[in-house]
C-alpha cells in the first residue's frame, strides 16, 4: 500500500507570496511515482488548480474546507453545502453587526463556483479582494444574499467582533453547522468561516480514502493553522511546519524546523529518501 502525503497550501505548502519554488515542484513530484499525493485547503477549486498548475496530484482534492471533494478534472466526488435558506439568516445577523460576508458557492454542476461579496467591504476585505481582480467568479451585490448550494460563508474583521457573533450564531444553529476563528495571516485580521457540520478536512480525508480505498494508516499531513487539526488527529503522522500556530505545533507529531517560505515540505521528504537510503 502506497503512502499518501496531504498537505494544506496557504502557509504550509505555499510560500507567502503564493508561489511554489522550483525546489519544492521537483521533490513534490519524484514522490508521484510512489505515493498518493493530494491536498486539503480552505481555497476553491479554480485557485487551486491554478497555483498547482505544476504540482503532480494524483487523489481527490479536499476543497473550501472540506465542503468539495473533486478531482484535477473536475470530477465532484462529494459536497456538504449552507442551504440557502440558513445562509440567508446568517448574513441577516452578521448585518446586525454591520459586517458582510464572502459567499463562496457552487454556480453549476461544471464545478464553476461564484464568489459572491457585499458593496460594504472592511478594509481587510478589500486586501483580499485585490487579490481576485483577474477572476471572472467575482459577484458583488448592494443586497448580498446567498445561492441554492452555498460551501461556506466567511467573514472578516477584529477578532472580538467575530467572537461575538460566532457565539450569536452559535445560539442559534447549536452544533448544524461548524464555526472556525483564526487568524488570518496574510491580512493581519481574524477570519470566521461558518460551514456545514460535516464540512472539514477530516472528514474530506476519509471521503477520498473512501473512494479510493487509502490506507489511513498510511497517511502524513501537513499544516499550519486551527482548520488543519481534524486532519492531524486523524493521520498516522501529523507534521507542522516551523511557522505554524502554537496550537498547530502542540498538536503535531513532527513539528518542522524550516517555514514555508523555506521549503519546509520538501525538505522534509527529501529528508524521507534520504533516510531510507541505504548506507
Amino acid at each position: 500500500m502506497k503512502n499518501i502525503y496531504i498537505t494544506d497550501l496557504d502557509h504550509t505548502f505555499l510560500k507567502t507570496d503564493l508561489s511554489i519554488s522550483d525546489y519544492t515542484k521537483t521533490i513534490w513530484n519524484s514522490k508521484s511515482t510512489d505515493s498518493i499525493l493530494s491536498v486539503a485547503t480552505a481555497r476553491t477549486y479554480k485557485k487551486t488548480a491554478q497555483f498547482l498548475k505544476d504540482i503532480h496530484i494524483n487523489a481527490p482534492m479536499i476543497l473550501l474546507d472540506g465542503a468539495l471533494i473533486a478531482t484535477m478534472d473536475k470530477k465532484i466526488i462529494d459536497t456538504k453545502f449552507i442551504i440557502k435558506e440558513i445562509a440567508d439568516v446568517i448574513i441577516n445577523e452578521g448585518g446586525k453587526f454591520g459586517i458582510y460576508p464572502f459567499v463562496l458557492a457552487l454556480a453549476d454542476d461544471s464545478l464553476n463556483e461564484a464568489f459572491l461579496h457585499s458593496s460594504i467591504l472592511n478594509e481587510h476585505q478589500k486586501e483580499v479582494l485585490t487579490r481576485y481582480t483577474k477572476d471572472d467568479n467575482l459577484q458583488e451585490h448592494k443586497d448580498i444574499r446567498a445561492m441554492d448550494d452555498n460551501f461556506k460563508i466567511v467573514y472578516m474583521g477584529e477578532e472580538k467582533l467575530l467572537r461575538e457573533l460566532a457565539a450569536l450564531l452559535e445560539k442559534i444553529f447549536g452544533d448544524s453547522l461548524k464555526f472556525i476563528l483564526a487568524p488570518e495571516a496574510y491580512v493581519g485580521c481574524y477570519f470566521l468561516t461558518i460551514l456545514h457540520r460535516d464540512a472539514d478536512k477530516a472528514y474530506g480525508i476519509k471521503s477520498v480514502c473512501e473512494y479510493s480505498g487509502l490506507d489511513l494508516s498510511k497517511l502524513t499531513v501537513f499544516g499550519d493553522n486551527f482548520n488543519d487539526l481534524g486532519m492531524f488527529e486523524l493521520a498516522s503522522t501529523s507534521v507542522a511546519v516551523a511557522n505554524a500556530q502554537a496550537e498547530v505545533k502542540n498538536r503535531a507529531d513532527i513539528v518542522l524546523t524550516h517555514t514555508n517560505d523555506e521549503d519546509a515540505i520538501a525538505k522534509y521528504l527529501e529528508g524521507l529518501k534520504s533516510a531510507h537510503r541505504p548506507h
